[in-house]
């Protein structure tokens, strides 16, 4: 089977919306844009052996590579709208492309995220996903927004990537029950789409965390001039992991680890009461976890304590 088959046979029937006057199928799709709003455009690349195990299944590797990239709209506070897929094979493997494309279409459909167009090339087993989303003009939530005593917050459990893949690599061992919780935030991340678009307006600053919290928070104070002060008693880790390892071990993953895709996020103090209500609530799981400074550098403490760090978040030219 040749790439324009497997376009026909599995791609092109890819459900779309109204805002989509041309799909699959053409040299280019024809979108409609949301009237009065910005789009929000970010593309991630995945390759086999670097972002994902060799061997891992097409239904996996299909989530998870449109998870990440729809969590790059999240930490901007976008709607989801489109996705385009460029997909390169060692080989023509139909079966294996019915695999992804199934799961790759129905997570979509999830996140109301439509598949408009890409390609399928031979080489090494990479993935590239570019979405597209649109948020209200000068509402964006950007690094750059981060003042000094906000506070910091992060959503959900941090740790979790980087002891699924110690799992996935049997170089780590958890009851049953755990095991499948790992593999689900590995194979299945959550974009925290209605999470940022909650945080519209509230969030001065936000960010997801992909190479780790360490490496994406130093993002924030770079592009906002501030430090950061986290406690790290403070840090969530889910319980699946945490009682199995010895502490410095799961603040390494916690800290370092990456692969979350939480929402890093800080919060003026003015709008503190908010965001901790929407936690009450049950809207928003989220954690306070240090704050803004106004001098540079980010410093992790434990009961007064400077801890050091020596991993800074995944480099892929180091």
């Amino acid at each position: 089977m040749n790439e324009f088959a497997l376009i026909r046979q599995h791609f092109a029937k890819a459900i779309v919306n109204d805002d989509v006057a041309l799909g699959i199928g053409d040299d280019c799709a024809l979108l409609i844009p949301p009237s009065g709003k910005h789009l929000a455009v970010s593309m991630d690349t995945l390759v086999a052996g670097t972002h994902f195990p060799e061997g891992m299944a097409a239904k996996h590797i299909a989530t998870r590579a449109l998870a990440t990239a729809l969590s790059d709209l999240a930490a901007m506070g976008a709607e989801a709208l489109w996705f385009t897929l460029a997909l390169t094979l060692p080989k023509a493997d139909e079966p294996w492309v019915g695999e992804f494309c199934e799961s790759l279409l129905h997570f979509a459909d999830t996140h109301n995220c439509a598949l408009v167009g890409g390609d399928i090339t031979r080489g090494p087993l990479t993935v590239s996903v570019q979405v597209h989303g649109a948020v209200t003009p000068n509402t964006a939530l950007k690094r750059s927004g981060a003042k000094p005593d906000d506070i910091i917050y992060v959503t959900g459990s941090l740790g979790d990537g980087a002891a699924a893949l110690a799992v996935l690599q049997q170089k780590f061992t958890v009851r049953r029950s755990s095991q499948d919780y790992l593999q689900q935030r590995f194979y299945r991340p959550t974009p925290r789409l209605q999470e940022g678009q909650l945080l519209v307006g509230t969030a001065s600053a936000a960010i997801d965390i992909s190479d780790g919290l360490l490496a994406d928070l130093g993002h924030i104070c770079d592009a906002s001039g501030a430090g950061a002060l986290v406690n790290v008693n403070r840090l969530p880790m889910s319980e699946h992991w945490r009682s199995s390892v010895s502490l410095d071990k799961a603040l390494d993953w916690a800290v370092s680890g990456g692969d979350d895709y939480e929402l890093c996020f800080t919060v003026p103090r003015e709008k503190i009461n908010t965001v901790e209500e929407w936690i009450r609530q049950g809207r928003l799981k989220a954690t306070a976890i240090g704050k803004i400074t106004a001098n540079a550098g980010i410093f992790m403490v434990n009961n007064g304590k400077t801890l050091e760090f020596d991993v800074e978040g995944y480099k892929h030219f180091d």
